[in-house]
Protein backbone atom coordinates (compact mmCIF):
# COMPACT_ATOMS: atom_id res chain seq x y z
CA UNK A 1 0.00 0.00 0.00
CA UNK A 2 1.46 3.40 -1.14
CA UNK A 3 2.30 5.72 1.65
CA UNK A 4 4.11 8.84 -0.49
CA UNK A 5 5.38 9.06 -3.97
CA UNK A 6 8.80 9.97 -4.42
CA UNK A 7 10.00 12.02 -7.45
CA UNK A 8 12.45 10.14 -9.95
CA UNK A 9 14.14 11.55 -12.98
CA UNK A 10 14.57 9.03 -16.33
CA UNK A 11 16.32 10.28 -19.43
CA UNK A 12 13.87 9.79 -22.64
CA UNK A 13 14.69 9.06 -26.39
CA UNK A 14 12.90 12.50 -27.71
CA UNK A 15 10.23 10.28 -29.37
CA UNK A 16 9.31 8.80 -26.39
CA UNK A 17 9.25 12.12 -24.76
CA UNK A 18 7.04 13.50 -27.44
CA UNK A 19 4.85 10.31 -26.61
CA UNK A 20 4.62 10.56 -22.85
CA UNK A 21 4.49 14.72 -22.92
CA UNK A 22 1.05 14.15 -25.24
CA UNK A 23 -0.22 11.69 -22.52
CA UNK A 24 0.52 14.14 -20.08
CA UNK A 25 -2.23 16.46 -21.86
CA UNK A 26 -4.78 14.38 -20.45
CA UNK A 27 -3.07 13.81 -16.94
CA UNK A 28 -1.94 10.57 -17.71
CA UNK A 29 2.07 10.44 -18.04
CA UNK A 30 2.70 10.01 -14.22
CA UNK A 31 0.39 7.13 -13.73
CA UNK A 32 1.60 5.38 -17.14
CA UNK A 33 5.08 5.59 -15.78
CA UNK A 34 4.53 4.80 -12.73
CA UNK A 35 2.64 1.18 -13.87
CA UNK A 36 4.79 0.50 -16.67
CA UNK A 37 7.86 0.29 -13.90
CA UNK A 38 6.07 -1.26 -11.06
CA UNK A 39 5.08 -4.11 -13.89
CA UNK A 40 8.96 -4.28 -14.65
CA UNK A 41 10.10 -4.36 -10.74
CA UNK A 42 7.04 -6.59 -9.34
CA UNK A 43 7.98 -8.90 -12.87
CA UNK A 44 4.43 -9.68 -14.16
CA UNK A 45 2.51 -9.95 -17.38
CA UNK A 46 0.06 -7.29 -18.40
CA UNK A 47 -2.61 -9.73 -17.20
CA UNK A 48 -1.46 -9.88 -13.88
CA UNK A 49 -0.14 -6.04 -13.69
CA UNK A 50 -3.46 -5.08 -14.61
CA UNK A 51 -5.04 -7.04 -11.51
CA UNK A 52 -2.79 -6.12 -9.20
CA UNK A 53 -3.41 -2.66 -10.20
CA UNK A 54 -7.33 -3.15 -10.09
CA UNK A 55 -6.60 -3.93 -6.83
CA UNK A 56 -4.47 -1.43 -5.89
CA UNK A 57 -7.00 1.15 -7.08
CA UNK A 58 -10.08 -0.51 -5.19
CA UNK A 59 -8.13 -0.51 -1.87
CA UNK A 60 -7.52 3.24 -2.55
CA UNK A 61 -11.24 4.14 -3.32
CA UNK A 62 -11.85 2.48 0.26
CA UNK A 63 -9.22 4.61 2.51
CA UNK A 64 -11.08 7.50 0.81
CA UNK A 65 -14.21 6.68 1.43
CA UNK A 66 -15.61 8.51 4.59
CA UNK A 67 -17.78 5.49 5.71
CA UNK A 68 -15.51 2.56 5.41
CA UNK A 69 -12.73 4.48 7.50
CA UNK A 70 -15.42 5.51 10.15
CA UNK A 71 -17.82 2.37 10.80
CA UNK A 72 -15.84 -0.31 12.13
CA UNK A 73 -16.31 -3.95 13.90
CA UNK A 74 -14.99 -5.20 17.24
CA UNK A 75 -12.76 -1.77 16.80
CA UNK A 76 -11.27 -1.89 13.79
CA UNK A 77 -12.17 0.37 10.78
CA UNK A 78 -13.91 -1.93 7.67
CA UNK A 79 -11.84 -0.07 5.28
CA UNK A 80 -8.82 -1.44 7.10
CA UNK A 81 -10.54 -4.91 7.24
CA UNK A 82 -11.14 -4.42 3.21
CA UNK A 83 -8.01 -3.55 2.01
CA UNK A 84 -6.02 -6.09 3.94
CA UNK A 85 -9.21 -8.53 2.57
CA UNK A 86 -7.63 -7.12 -1.04
CA UNK A 87 -4.16 -7.34 -0.48
CA UNK A 88 -4.46 -10.57 -0.02
CA UNK A 89 -5.90 -11.25 -3.81
CA UNK A 90 -3.14 -9.74 -5.09
CA UNK A 91 -0.77 -11.79 -7.61
CA UNK A 92 2.56 -12.77 -7.72
CA UNK A 93 3.29 -10.25 -4.45
CA UNK A 94 4.73 -10.57 -1.18
CA UNK A 95 4.38 -8.03 1.52
CA UNK A 96 4.71 -5.25 -1.14
CA UNK A 97 7.69 -6.63 -2.94
CA UNK A 98 8.06 -8.77 -5.71
CA UNK A 99 8.65 -12.44 -4.92
CA UNK A 100 11.68 -14.20 -5.96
Amino acid sequence: MEKRLIPYSVHLPEYIYTQLKEAAQERKASSLVRDAITMIIEGNDAYTSGYNKAIRDAIAVIKRNDQARFIGVNGTPIAQILATELVALRIGVAHGKAKK
